[in-house]
């Protein structure tokens, strides 16, 4: 789809784009303050008002005190204690609501004004239909924790994530081409398709490596060891893939195969990062993504020393959060690369 630039646009979705990273950032809070399965009902409307006086604060903690996590963890926790995380999931909530109405109310907006043309809006409504989908997705999983186990599904989670990383890379996508414009740019160099392949395939690994951070996450296997880079006194502790039958599962399922492979798998992204370094450093093509790849290389940098202190320092909230902050940088830097080659001119 050919956009033209259009500064409007480009604020608009820079705004949403922010909070998005605001949302998936204090979600992670939310998940490391154990607070998400504090609100054990999903009401669209009365929902957007919390308990207010009392009786209503008692009501909702005697439904909270139903729930796996308050028998089996909370037993002892206060209504006071119990307002805390019940804000940290409201707040949440609220902003996952708030945000959907800043993308969809503009948007129809734009559309009636015809900033945005009909002809060109689906993509758009795509992304408005992501906001409905990423609501529902979140209480999904927020519900398997609220049956017989004091957590939720790790697999949910991590689908949680990566749907809210994909509704950032839309916008962010469309960031790009309201600001530098996405008139295709003829092929005429195979090298352009190479590169092309070689920059979606630092997006794919940034994914997988995404992915197992959602799945660390969730299996709460940062804790699994907190020695870098031996691990229970050995570089490869046995038995990563014997835990349990079949063996792939141990690769999804098993915190101490899935803390394993997060840590390694993250210079399988710095190699990515240093091969497309070199193509940009040493082809005469795609000047326009140097400074963005150096920036990648950069960042993976950071982001495994990062990875580390999480270890070393037995998953500090804060450290966790930079962490997940920085994968974020990662994926949006790598959708730039992937946004001027495709669409810039040689030099």
């Amino acid at each position: 789809m050919s956009v033209k630039p259009n500064k409007t646009l480009a604020i608009w979705l820079l705004i949403i784009c922010f909070f998005i990273i605001v949302l998936v950032i204090f979600g992670g809070y939310v998940r490391l303050t154990r607070s998400g399965l504090s609100i054990v009902e999903w009401n669209v409307i009365t929902g957007m008002i919390p308990p207010i006086g009392e009786a209503a604060w008692q009501e909702a903690f005697a439904k909270y005190q139903l729930s796996p996590e308050f028998i089996k963890i909370n037993k002892t926790m206060t209504v006071e204690e119990y307002k805390f995380i019940y804000y940290n999931e409201y707040i949440h909530r609220m902003l996952g609501r708030w945000t959907g109405m800043l993308y969809v109310v503009p948007l129809f907006y734009f559309m009636l004004k015809k900033t945005i043309p009909w002809r060109k809006s689906g993509f758009y409504l795509i992304i408005g239909l992501g906001f409905a989908f990423q609501g529902f997705l979140g209480w999904y999983m927020v519900s398997s924790g609220l049956i017989d186990r004091p957590s939720v599904s790790h697999y949910r989670l991590t689908a949680h994530l990566l749907t809210a990383l994909g509704l950032l890379g839309l916008c962010w996508w469309a960031v790009l081409c309201n600001i530098y414009g996405s008139d295709e740019v003829p092929e005429d160099r195979p090298a352009r398709k190479s590169a092309q392949w070689l920059a979606a395939g630092m997006v794919a690994v940034l994914l997988v490596q995404i992915s197992y951070g959602g799945l660390v996450a969730g299996l709460k296997a940062g804790h699994a060891s907190n020695t870098w880079p031996l691990m229970f006194g050995k570089l490869i502790p046995p038995g990563l893939l014997s835990f349990v039958e079949p063996w792939w599962r141990n690769l999804v399922e098993v915190p101490i195969t899935v803390h394993y492979v997060h840590r390694w798998f993250a210079f399988a992204v710095l190699t990515m990062a240093l091969i497309l370094y070199y193509v940009a450093r040493h082809k005469a093509y795609f000047p326009e993504i140097r400074p963005g790849v150096l920036t990648m290389v950069g960042l993976v940098c950071v982001q495994i020393a990062l990875g580390v202190g999480v270890i070393w320092f037995h998953v500090p909230a804060w450290l966790a959060l930079v962490h997940q902050g920085v994968a974020i940088l990662l994926l949006m830097v790598a959708l730039f690369i992937n946004h001027r080659i495709r669409f810039a001119l040689d030099e």
